[in-house]
């Protein structure tokens, strides 16, 4: 499969998920709603690793990867879900969602400071476009 057509059922997905979340967060905390989201996605993923048979993999996994993930499991999936579903337990969907797709040009800007990395004029453009749709929708009404 394409890396296009990948990050495409990403978006999708990302995008339907937050429907459901709204509504499971109806008479539950955030911390519970993590709690269950996390050990939902870890069961299937544990599943899936047995059924797979790509457990022989972690003998290979270097202490330096770990860290690294686990930095980026705390990040992410502790740290930023939580805020997610606080903020989608307080607000709307939809703008809740606008403002955290902004993370690509956090990502970017990180990966330009600390990676190295040199963005094209798309990913700058595409950037401050992002930038200015967040302006238009958080700005005054």
């Amino acid at each position: 499969m394409s890396t296009v057509f990948l990050a495409l059922i990403g978006a999708i997905c990302w995008g339907i998920a937050p429907i459901f979340g709204k509504l499971g967060l109806t008479r539950l905390d955030a911390m519970s709603a993590l709690c269950i989201r996390t050990l939902m996605a870890g069961l299937v993923v544990i599943f899936w690793v047995f059924m797979s048979g790509q457990l022989e993999a972690f003998k290979h996994v270097l202490p330096r990867s770990c860290i690294f993930i686990a930095l980026e499991a705390i990040l992410a999936t502790l740290v930023g879900d939580l805020a997610y579903y606080a903020a989608l337990k307080r607000g709307n969907a939809g703008p809740v969602m606008f403002i955290m797709s902004t993370s690509p040009l956090v990502t970017l800007v990180i990966a330009v400071l600390f990676l190295g990395e040199n963005p094209s004029w798309a990913q700058v453009i595409g950037g401050l476009l992002i930038v200015c749709g967040l302006l238009l929708i958080a700005g005054p009404r």
